[in-house]
């Protein structure tokens, strides 16, 4: 099995906002001295963990990234016939294990950690079972030990798996990435437009004023963007507790999900249902490399997106000659010149991570 897959998208996004800033307007990047539009990693990969291809391939294999683990425990107890103070009070015990308690949320009657938990679903089990046996009169383990009867270094969480996370109060079970995902940036200078937008009243009167019920402003952008994603299937495997068959059902579910999947952003405005025109996956063992200097200069042109395809296998290429081969093999998916298919470039990724 080769350590890494290396993964590169090229996307063309139609008029769209799909990754809003703090103004509701596109998110956007300096580089190479030049205006970008930007999607960032986190939204990539909430678009991916949401998409129907993780879903529907990786079910009962995904987490919850959720604050309210609590309330999970205590509506479980109540199934079971627990009065609501005896469910309150084991549910925030067993809650803590996830991260401390929100104290506002508290005074409002809810059990939630300050922070979002990235839970497994055998730790969801293990934290309804041992409250469940305490409704029972089993005694809840003292709080260290609690923790390590209900949290994991290792199991069947796919995305948990692949994208890592950081629990503070308890770093042993912090679990690193084993996926890397770049923020996504245009292979060309990109500015942000204004759309000057109207809204009518229907029950207006022709005698009232001819001006419309409200007015705004909206910001959007298009392009051709650049994604990087880099998959240390060694570290994989061994986050999903050396299950190579589902470590290999999850390579080729992102492979998938990572050319399809859109972040939700003003869809219903813009419509952006859109597929990567260009997917490139590469097997090896050399030190990994992003080809994102390959648009350090933007591209230019009629055709933006030939362009962006031309530069990017240049630049790997050029990297090539200089450092020695950074890769065993590839596949390649073109739909510009009809080359390749996703299945086939999907097959290629979990083969990969499917054979010793």
């Amino acid at each position: 099995m080769s350590r890494f897959l290396q993964l590169h998208y090229l996307t063309i996004y139609p008029l769209s906002n799909p990754n809003r800033d703090d103004l509701g307007r596109p998110k956007t990047a300096s580089y190479g001295g030049t205006p970008r539009l930007r999607i960032s990693s986190q939204a990539l990969k909430r678009a991916a963990r949401l998409s129907d291809v993780m879903q529907s391939e990786l079910r009962g294999h995904l987490g919850d990234r959720t604050q309210r683990i609590g309330e999970v425990v205590r509506d479980s107890m109540a199934e079971i016939g627990a009065s609501e103070e005896q469910a309150a009070e084991i549910a925030k015990q067993v809650a803590d294990v996830f991260g401390k308690l929100d104290e506002r949320a508290a005074k409002e009657g809810k059990i939630r950690t300050r922070q979002l938990a990235f839970i497994s679903p055998d730790e969801r089990s293990a934290a309804i079972e041992l409250a469940r046996k305490a409704v029972g009169g089993e005694k809840l383990p003292k709080v260290e030990d609690l923790a390590k009867r209900v949290l994991r270094t290792a199991d069947g969480a796919a995305d948990v798996a692949m994208f890592g996370r950081m629990l503070a109060d308890d770093p042993v079970f912090n679990r690193e990435a084993a996926v890397q995902v770049s923020h996504a940036l245009t292979t060309h200078s990109a500015l942000v437009e204004d759309d000057y937008y109207t809204a009518v009243d229907d029950l207006k009167l022709p005698a009232e004023d001819a001006g419309a019920g409200f007015v705004g402003e909206a910001g959007f952008g298009s392009g051709v963007f650049y994604t990087y994603v880099c998959v240390d299937t060694d570290l994989l495997v061994e986050n999903l507790d050396g299950d190579r068959k589902l470590a290999a059902r999850a390579t080729g579910a992102l492979v998938e999900a990572m050319a399809t999947a859109t972040p939700s952003g003003k869809r219903n405005s813009y419509a952006h249902q859109t597929r990567a025109g260009y997917v490139r996956v590469e097997k090896g063992d050399a030190q990994p490399r992003s080809l994102a200097g390959a648009f350090f200069k933007p591209v230019e042109g009629r055709d933006l997106m030939a362009a962006s395809v031309k530069a990017l296998e240049e630049m790997g290429a050029s990297m090539d000659a200089a450092y020695g081969a950074c890769f065993d093999a590839a596949e390649t998916m073109n739909v510009g010149e009809g080359l390749g298919t996703l299945a086939a470039v999907k097959d290629f990724a979990s083969a990969t991570v499917n054979h010793a």
